[in-house]
């Protein structure tokens, strides 16, 4: 039996999951994945990892600035660019990229974004490969879950910080035990635009070439594409790295027409094809390439509120960066007010609050 099971390993579930341990709640975090971080995502491929969901980080508030400080400070993170670099598509060259100082700087992280999540991970009882297929509310008032392995377990509130389309689905069977149809619509009303995220490595003489360039941009915002919103040379995060790795993310109108495809290749590859079209003819032949799509990358109608909660049938929170907006800082705020919304219908322990990374990185 568990205080709270917390489903979803992103940021948000991660900080919902640190401020209640921290408080003494007995906390499970269950992630259907095989890493934690959600789309702070990092594949190892090739010798060398890539970045193929968010890219790096930038701090719009405190909270985020005070865990970049902490993460900058063990070397998890540094500065990539301090830029805005846009392309101004259709009928540009490469020589058409336009350049202005960066409000909020980007950092990354050398050995991998999702090197910011396993650090928010410290010290939590965190399941991996564990996915949610049935939540039903028992006669003794707790939840309890059925996942796709043999294991079950029971819990006395639940958070569930993932897309709100997959809570949805995994919540819409309750309306039959007292969860209301408000709650669900509130669900409902979340939409998502997706986003494929095109991974391209290319020979060693490349890197050459691109030194040879004097590249004054690390990230590239491409405007007014029909298959491309982003280009990030992801090998520049990497020290020495020996070959250059591309990063592309595709429009949500490319990404919709690919959500039910099985071979992403040939989608991939058209990705890399428009990029060798805009910027250089030798992005069109990768040594190797490998596509991954987002059906949940960004909240587009998000909801207006820091989280979503309820005590009926049981205690149940919903968060996420799709809560109060649609940033990594939005994440953040969501697994807080999650927490408070929790530990209001529980015990009502001291939380953490902001900041909650400090008790475990102090004990370094």
């Amino acid at each position: 039996m568990f205080d709270v099971t917390i489903i979803g390993a992103g940021l948000a579930g991660l900080t919902c999951a640190q401020q209640l341990h921290q408080a003494g709640y007995r906390v499970v975090v269950l992630e259907k994945s095989r890493g934690v971080g959600g789309r702070m995502a990092t594949r190892r491929l090739d010798n060398t990892c890539a970045d193929h969901g968010i890219p790096a980080v930038e701090a719009r508030g405190k909270l985020l600035q005070q865990l970049i400080e902490q993460l900058s400070d063990r070397g998890i993170l540094q500065l990539w660019t301090d830029t805005v670099n846009e392309f101004p598509t259709p009928h540009s060259s490469v020589t058409s990229v336009t350049q202005s100082p960066a409000k909020f700087p980007r950092y990354a992280a050398p050995m991998g974004i999702t090197a910011v999540a396993k650090f928010l991970s410290t010290g939590l009882d965190i399941r991996l490969n564990q996915r949610v297929e049935e939540i039903t509310a028992t006669k003794e008032q707790n939840w309890h879950l059925t996942c796709d392995s043999p294991d079950e377990l029971t819990t006395k509130a639940l958070v569930i910080a993932i897309p709100a389309p997959q809570a949805l689905m995994l919540l819409t069977p309750l309306a039959e035990t007292g969860l209301s149809a408000d709650f669900l619509n509130s669900l409902h009303s979340v939409k998502f635009n997706p986003c494929l995220s095109a991974i391209a490595g290319y020979p060693v003489q490349h890197q050459h070439d691109l030194e040879s360039l004097k590249l004054s941009w690390k990230s590239l915002t491409i405007l007014q594409d029909t298959d491309l919103a982003w280009i990030g040379i992801d090998s520049s995060k990497r020290p020495h790295a020996p070959s250059p790795v591309f990063v592309l993310h595709s429009t949500a109108a490319f990404a919709q027409r690919y959500l039910d495809t099985t071979d992403l290749k040939p989608a991939g590859q058209q990705m890399v094809s428009r990029a060798a079209q805009l910027l250089f003819p030798w992005l069109e032949t990768p040594d190797w390439l490998q596509v991954h799509r987002w059906r949940y990358a960004f909240p587009k109608t998000p909801l207006n509120h820091n989280c979503l909660a309820t005590t009926a049938p049981l205690p149940l929170v919903c968060c996420g960066d799709w809560c109060g907006g649609n940033l990594i800082e939005s994440a953040m705020n969501s697994g807080l007010a999650g927490a408070v919304q929790v530990n209001s219908q529980l015990q009502q322990l001291s939380l953490p609050r902001e900041y909650f990374w400090e008790v475990f990185s102090s004990r370094e």
